[in-house]
């Protein structure tokens, strides 16, 4: 196995928001790549600068990296200077789904269905927004995950509110129209869909708390649709992933109205590995086990612009 896949760092940690979630996803997957005979070790660039994963020989690099900073395309750039092949999505693709606000772009010039929205600023007129998208309404930051920031706004006295929370985590803020339905996420391996998972969480409230810290929240997986419809699901995610040139692995997030209309909400990239992670309930109800699944994207590293043969790294 050490000869198979070389010198294997797992980037994890960093110093974006969502650290804390990125700790307890690397752990595990250092965990698994070790188990399995891996030869892989935990680098955390909120402590030790990236050049030195070429200093120290590694070959290949499992990003854990949540939010900014790690799954935005900053590291991924990186890797790509280096000639280090990675996990996941390559630069375009990962700083493209980071921005919630251009991902929409992108799916509404390819004619896939996202809800209405209007991005927030100083001197909006909240009156119009509301008087646009109607109530609730999710307000959050444009290129954070995990639901950092995120508020949802039932009153249109709480939207300024609602915006200044947001603009802590990102100048740029973005207002989404809400669409009552099922919450679904829909993982997939390259080019290969997983089970759809179905979210159940209190009151509806799929916060930052409720996705790692309890055991409130419900996940149905299988998710209970019809296998045409569900597949139906899969092609439309399948697709959604496609336009925005994401590879390797990730994970969107829709929701089904009633009457079976779909809404795509986001794309993730680099989605959680932890206990109460998706990917790999997905992947298990597909009957791939956590150490297999590590296992397979650590496989699928791959470079954008692979150097051409002979040339320096």
């Amino acid at each position: 196995m050490k000869a198979k896949y070389g010198k294997v760092a797992v980037l994890f940690g960093g110093s974006s928001a969502e650290r804390e979630v990125s700790l307890m996803s690397g752990k595990a997957v250092l965990a698994a790549l070790q188990a399995a005979g891996v030869d892989a070790h935990a680098f955390d660039p909120a402590e030790r600068d990236l050049h030195i994963l070429k200093e120290e020989g590694f070959e290949r690099v499992f990003i854990a990296l949540h939010g900014r900073g790690g799954e935005d395309g900053t590291v991924q750039g990186a890797l790509e200077l280096m000639g280090i092949p990675y996990t996941g999505s390559g630069v375009m693709a990962s700083a493209l789904s980071m921005d919630k606000w251009r991902t929409k772009m992108v799916w509404l010039a390819s004619g896939l269905p996202t809800p209405r929205y209007a991005i927030l600023e100083a001197g909006t007129d909240w009156d119009a927004v509301v008087a646009e998208l109607g109530l609730p309404i999710f307000v959050k930051p444009a290129h954070e995950g995990s639901s950092m920031g995120a508020t949802k706004v039932t009153e249109a006295a709480q939207l300024e509110g609602a915006w200044e929370l947001a603009a802590r985590y990102d100048s740029l803020v973005i207002a989404e129209e809400f669409i009552r339905g099922d919450e679904l996420t829909a993982p997939f391996l390259e080019n290969r869909p997983l089970p759809l998972v179905r979210i159940v969480a209190p009151d509806g409230n799929y916060d930052y708390q409720n996705k790692y810290f309890t055991d409130d929240t419900r996940y149905d997986c299988p998710c209970g649709l019809p296998a045409e419809q569900e597949a139906a699901l899969q092609a439309l995610v399948m697709k959604s992933a496609r336009v925005l040139g994401c590879r390797g692995w990730g994970r969107a997030d829709l929701i089904l109205t009633a009457d079976g209309r779909p809404y795509l909400l986001e794309m993730n990239t680099t989605p959680g590995m932890t206990g109460h992670s998706l990917v790999p309930m997905a992947a298990r109800a597909a009957g791939i086990d956590y150490e297999t699944l590590c296992l397979q994207l650590l496989a699928d590293a791959a470079l954008d612009y692979a150097p051409a043969a002979g040339a320096r790294a």
